[in-house]
């Protein structure tokens, strides 16, 4: 069975070498924004934006997911997404909003490119026409060829893959997989998340997590899940402050869905680097930490696969600091990062490394600024994209490259930075006393 996705045709021309292509791939993007963007229960599509593309908005694991783009591509093992992307579907979801709302770029916390396998069916009339829908090819070498389709169209495809395959045995039984339920949901049940709570001791955010993930096999997880120590939640000790995923996850991901490596279980067994690249990073080494001991790896081999799992999340929209120091100088003359340099490090009162809502308080009011800390506050929250409260230097150099480059306009930041220059410039000393 030929079942390769994107990669459907080199697998055929392997088979047969004259055959021709029916694959056409699509990159298609798609952005996660903070849950607040979108009602829980609620969703938005519009198939006419204004370059023909489908765009959509919807709340996905208590996030916002949009998307998408459909770009012609040649297939390839880690498509990623591109700034350009990124700023057309904030560009699209930006008419939806309340002009008083403002998407931010600093809002996305994950960006993310996959393949679409389009297809065309070769036995169809009209052989040019993509399809969304899967088709099944029998080559004259007994390949069966399933492509095209879509994640939730997989039961299908398979039976009617297996159907193909089955097609010449007689005594081959009907597909049962209409009446085979996934992992975990027998004896499945609308409050499993409160019965969660009550046996185990989980808070609730977890539970619900729990029940909506793994379904009854939250119980099994439960069972390897440790003592927080606190007195409430009892167990379950989060891998991320503000995210549900727990620690016991990771091993229950080794020992129950066979994970051997840690980009296997951020991206593969749970859902988090799709969901925040930057809460993703932070517990890399926890979770490395969680799976050595497990699989007996050597501090080399949790180094090493830190540094694949790094590999895997740049992808999906995170930069290390060596790569925004590099954008940042690209964008900048060296005369003017030098400049924002130092204006950081004057603001930077108490020598901290980061911009607090009271320093920036402090600096519009020397500027003669008329403004609350409520203002001071918005404006850290237009620019944190880490989302913890302070602007550090990286975030606020990256501010400073996208004015420089034309990306971002009308930064409250960069005018308070800019009024300080200019304020540094006529100084009493230099004008003789007057200004």
């Amino acid at each position: 069975i030929n079942a390769t996705g994107p990669f459907t045709d080199s697998i055929r021309r392997m088979d047969d070498e004259e055959v021709d292509k029916i694959c056409s791939p699509s990159t298609g993007v798609h952005i996660v924004l903070p849950g607040y963007f979108s009602p829980v229960n609620m969703g938005m599509l519009d198939p006419e934006t204004s370059d023909g593309r489908v765009i959509f908005f919807l709340p996905w694991e208590r996030y916002t997911i949009a998307g998408t783009t459909d770009t012609p591509c040649e297939p390839h093992a880690r498509p990623e997404a591109t700034e350009k992307e990124i700023q057309f579907i904030l560009g699209e979801i930006d008419n939806y909003f309340d002009k008083k709302i403002k998407v931010r770029r600093g809002d996305v916390l994950a960006a993310w490119s996959g393949m679409r396998p389009l297809v065309r069916d070769p036995s169809a009339a009209n052989s040019a026409a993509l399809s969304r829908n899967h088709v099944i090819e029998v080559s004259k070498s007994g390949m069966v060829t399933i492509a095209g389709g879509k994640w939730t169209t997989y039961r299908r495809m398979a039976e009617d893959a297996v159907d193909a395959v089955v097609s010449d045995f007689p005594d081959a039984a009907p597909c049962k997989t209409r009446g085979l339920v996934v992992e975990g949901a027998h004896n499945y049940h609308p409050n499993l998340s409160i019965e969660l709570c009550q046996r185990y001791g989980f808070d609730s955010e977890v539970a619900q997590h729990l029940a909506h993930n793994y379904g009854t096999q939250a119980h099994e997880l439960a069972k390897i899940t440790q003592l927080t120590g606190k007195r409430w939640p009892l167990v379950g000790k989060r891998l991320v402050a503000d995210m549900p995923f727990i620690e016991s996850e990771v091993k229950y991901a080794i020992e129950y869905e066979y994970a051997c490596h840690v980009k296997d279980f951020i991206a593969r067994r749970t859902r988090l680097a799709f969901l925040n690249v930057q809460a993703t990073r932070e517990c890399l080494p926890r979770v490395a930490e969680l799976m050595a001991e497990e699989l007996g790896w050597t501090e080399e081999e949790i180094e090493a696969e830190i540094k694949d799992a790094e590999g895997l999340i740049r992808s999906m929209g995170f930069k290390l600091a060596s790569d925004v120091k590099m954008q940042q100088e690209s964008q900048l003359s060296v005369c003017d990062y030098q400049r924002y340099l130092k204006v950081f490090e004057e603001l930077d009162k108490d020598n901290t490394g980061v911009l607090r809502p009271a320093e920036l308080f402090e600096a519009f009011k020397n500027l003669g600024v008329d403004i609350t800390i409520e203002d001071t506050i918005n404006i850290i929250n237009e620019v944190d994209t880490n989302r913890n409260g302070v602007i550090d230097q990286d975030e606020y150099l990256q501010i400073m490259a996208g004015v420089a480059e034309g990306r971002i306009v009308d930064s409250r930041l960069q005018k308070l930075v800019e009024l300080h220059i200019q304020t540094e410039r006529i100084s009493t000393q230099r004008s003789g006393g007057g200004i």
